[in-house]
């Protein structure tokens, strides 16, 4: 007998191939695959980048994590249909929806995740280990850790940190960073709480509905949560700044001349949440608003500077 999910796809929904195929990408979030780009952070402040062997490597991981993180996704919104048909937007997700059948989706959530840590012992015991990790943690925050106060932050924080050390795994790094480890960590709990705060004020009395913990957050909370996350975000990277080695190198601090986009980029967000009621989603923010991305691409060429070109004239 069919489940109670299974009755409500609408056939008109799911009529060909392609359509499912689309439901099942969309539902995988490739929008959203911008946040495993941590995993360049390694190769990219060793001074590998141009490395060919290196970013292959790199490159490679990058796309093992995204099918992970789709997987993850799947998952997700399997366990969360009945929440997701109450969110006003979630509800139009493929399988809230009906777009995409239940038994594609089950079967692309085991598959997609066993195919891709398989795939990761091609790059190193190691890498595979940590992929593995990765999906667990996912999955135990799909169906239990996100309804546990500050420990659902504790796990999107992790993840971000393990996004870096996968990265940091596949490839020899010899002068990351630590502190790079730590404003990764900052920055991750930044943009959640930015999140979580916006979620709030969106469904106000109804929060709770969307997102369990909801019910224990309130804004003087994420308020003070926001404001320690923008201090240890630019604390963290200050430091960076000043130790990395890879600066340390061209005998300069000239990584120092990064921190003003740092700085610039983390006041936009605040500004988008604040005063334009933006930040539902990091990613979403960052595709649309075109002085934060300005931002980080002035950031990008300053680091390739500082990084590749001054120990060369150095």
């Amino acid at each position: 007998m069919p489940t109670t999910e299974e009755a409500r796809v609408s056939p008109a929904l799911i009529t060909t191939p392609m359509k499912t195929f689309r439901g099942l990408l969309k539902t995988m979030r490739p929008h959203q695959w911008t946040k495993n780009g941590f995993v360049f952070a390694g190769v990219v402040f060793d001074g590998q980048l141009f490395v060919l062997d290196s970013f292959i490597r790199v490159l490679l991981a990058f796309i093992l994590l995204c099918l992970v993180a789709g997987s993850v996704y799947i998952v997700n919104d399997l366990a969360d249909i009945a929440s997701d048909r109450q969110h006003p937007r979630k509800r139009f997700r493929p399988i809230a929806s009906g777009q995409l059948p239940l038994a594609v989706a089950r079967i692309a959530g085991v598959l997609l995740p066993i195919a891709a840590i398989l795939a990761a012992t091609f790059l190193g015991w190691q890498f595979a280990v940590v992929l593995l990790a990765y999906y667990l943690l996912q999955v135990a925050y799909s169906f239990r850790l996100k309804h546990v106060v500050l420990i659902d932050l504790v796990v999107i924080v992790l993840g971000f940190i393990m996004r870096v050390g996968a990265g940091v795994l596949v490839v020899r790094v010899e002068a990351f960073s630590p502190w790079l480890y730590a404003c990764t960590a900052t920055l991750a709990l930044f943009l959640i709480v930015g999140k979580r705060r916006q979620e709030l004020l969106l469904m106000a009395e109804k929060a709770g509905n969307i997102r369990v913990t909801l019910d224990e957050y309130n804004l003087p909370l994420l308020d003070e949560l926001l404001r320690i996350s923008v201090v240890g975000t630019m604390m963290t990277y200050l430091f960076y700044a000043v130790e990395a080695p890879s600066a340390l190198l061209a005998g300069t601090n000239m990584a120092l001349l990064t921190v003003p986009f740092v700085w610039y980029g983390i006041a936009r967000y605040l500004y988008l949440i604040h005063v334009k009621g933006e930040g539902s989603a990091p990613d979403e923010v960052l595709l649309k608003d075109r002085p934060l991305q300005v931002s980080i691409v002035l950031w990008a060429m300053v680091c390739v500077i500082v990084l590749y070109l001054i120990p060369r004239m150095m």
